[in-house]
């Protein structure tokens, strides 16, 4: 199939970002590294010997960052529809969040352990109809918190990519009952154009 202009503008102009560039050189899976790492930089989401989980994880580049900086003493529990190679000091388990038997799954991997942090860097597969895509990506958000409020010990944090549109401000309300406070983060790895940005929820409610 003949290639359209636009899928060889943005081929183009991936190949020559700064970012991937950066990612291959330090042995990273994605660019999406650097919004965790300019994100953490920031606001010190990971310390040493942390539990994290890792919701939407694939390649796996936010679970190289969280299993490099909580080391050997902390555990990071990761997972994605897609799969994911082995890391060393994550566990990793393939299937798809919205599905009620995997997610008991993962509940179970985790063996009762409250969670330090929940990261999600998660988005759905794009159908190419923005009410719909947004629509399906607020559901998944939903679903992203409500296993943060189950699973985030007192005092815990998330950091979720959310794409502003409708239900943005719905979406960062709920939030906001779960946690003493709410941010908004751009990262510079983040494009300009992308409507993407990321919500760091602060201090989980008793």
């Amino acid at each position: 199939m003949k290639r359209s202009k636009t899928s060889k503008s943005w081929m183009q102009e991936h190949v020559n970002d700064t970012f991937v560039q950066r990612a291959k050189a330090d042995g990273l899976r994605s660019r999406a590294a650097y919004k965790l790492l300019e994100i953490d930089d920031k606001d010190h989401l990971l310390r040493p010997g942390m539990a994290v989980a890792d919701l939407g994880a694939a390649p796996g580049s936010w679970c190289q960052v969280a299993a490099r900086r909580v080391g050997p003493g902390g555990r990071v529990f990761a997972l994605d529809l897609l799969p994911v190679d082995p890391l060393e000091g994550v566990e990793f388990l393939q299937g798809d969040f919205s599905d009620d038997e995997v997610l008991a799954n993962f509940e179970r991997q985790l063996g009762g352990r409250k969670l330090d942090l929940v990261l999600s860097d998660i988005a759905p597969n794009m159908s190419g109809i923005p009410s719909a895509d947004q629509a399906r990506s607020i559901y998944l958000a939903e679903l992203v918190l409500e296993f943060a409020r189950e699973h985030l010990a007192p005092g815990g944090k998330m950091l979720i990519k959310v794409f502003q549109g409708a239900g943005f401000n719905e979406y960062r309300n709920q939030m906001a009952s779960v946690f003493a406070s709410v941010a908004v983060r751009k990262p510079k790895a983040s494009r300009d154009r992308s409507p993407e940005v990321y919500l760091l929820g602060d201090k989980r409610r008793p």
